[in-house]
């Protein structure tokens, strides 16, 4: 169990951090407020995001209104089929000038990474995404580079067009903390995008310079440091494990998550708690982001996926069944 002291108004100013982050975002992607809420916990627990939605619902707004309300650098790397491993981490060329080979860093030194349609990259691109990922660095020519922190992925995929695309493999899709579904908006938010959109501005996108920088890159690793340092008592632990523990033995889950899954699940309710104000997590914490943490984790058997079963319908069902400790 976590037994460091929380100071109070510490808790209280970085909440309402949070939730400004949150409010400015939710300025320019209208009508997603769970998708919002979501990532905006993603930050603070510091893990990287899959975003998943048909095109034209605002994903890559998305990440270009987070990138600036929280300042640093941001980068974007268009996915295509013959895109190069140092198309993404940098490459050693010959200086002429200076008769020496230099390093070229690429567009994964940033703190904030837009990885566009991720899934059309080859598994040798991926690759060497992944090591940025998880360790925080990149090989080039042999040698490590450390990466600024925070470093986050935010990465999108198109679910409906598969045609060019190549499967995100078990090992990367594990890396993200969260799998987010974005679903269209009801008539009334799309109503507000088409009079946003068409009123004394051109093209056909949400103006993001409207939104104003919120935190620096310091500032955004204490956030998440604090998040990191909210109590967790040892039956909440407990819960977790057994919640995650059922999808390995949940009848009609080929494959269940491993132990990352019930680490970000932790690590998602702590942000969870830290937008709600409080200093310590509580189930219903726990209950609000499952879905999302462990929806990429688990693979259908073959006969739930013929009746028309979803991820997430399982995921409900498994959740409503474990025994959840009193708050």
């Amino acid at each position: 169990m976590t037994t460091q002291k929380i100071d109070e108004k510490r808790l209280q100013l970085a909440t309402e951090a949070a939730l400004k982050l949150e409010k400015v975002i939710l300025q320019v992607i209208i009508g997603q407020d769970k998708v919002v809420r979501q990532i905006t916990a993603a930050f603070l627990a510091g893990g990287h995001v899959l975003i998943e939605g048909v095109p034209g619902l605002g994903k890559t707004l998305l990440v270009r209104a987070v990138a600036a309300a929280i300042g640093g650098k941001f980068g974007r790397i268009q996915f295509t089929p013959d895109l190069m491993p140092a198309d993404i981490s940098g490459h050693s060329m010959f200086d002429a000038g200076n008769s020496q080979f230099v390093v070229r860093k690429g567009p994964v030194f940033c703190n904030l990474l837009l990885a566009d349609e991720i899934n059309r990259a080859p598994a040798k691109t991926q690759a060497a995404l992944l090591e940025a990922m998880q360790e925080q660095q990149v090989t080039i020519d042999g040698k490590s580079y450390i990466l600024d922190r925070p470093f986050l992925v935010m990465a999108t995929q198109n679910p409906i067009e598969q045609e060019g695309t190549y499967p995100l493999p078990q090992a990367q899709t594990d890396r993200f903390i969260f799998k987010i579904h974005i679903s269209y908006p009801d008539a009334k938010a799309e109503e507000e995008i088409v009079n946003q959109v068409t009123t004394n501005s051109l093209g056909d996108s949400l103006d993001i310079n409207s939104i104003k920088q919120l935190l620096t890159p310091e500032k955004m690793e204490l956030l998440q440091k604090m998040t990191a340092s909210l109590t967790v008592d040892e039956q909440l632990i407990n819960y977790v494990v057994r919640l995650v523990g059922e999808t390995r033995k949940w009848n009609g889950i080929e494959l269940g998550a491993g132990p990352r899954g019930s680490i970000n699940l932790l690590r998602a309710a702590r942000a969870i708690a830290l937008l709600s104000g409080r200093s310590y997590v509580i189930p219903d914490d726990v209950k609000e982001i499952a879905i999302p943490v462990l929806r990429h984790r688990i693979t259908l058997s073959t006969d739930l996926y013929i009746e028309g079963y979803t991820p997430d319908q399982v995921l409900e069902e498994l959740i409503e069944s474990v025994h959840a400790p009193r708050s």
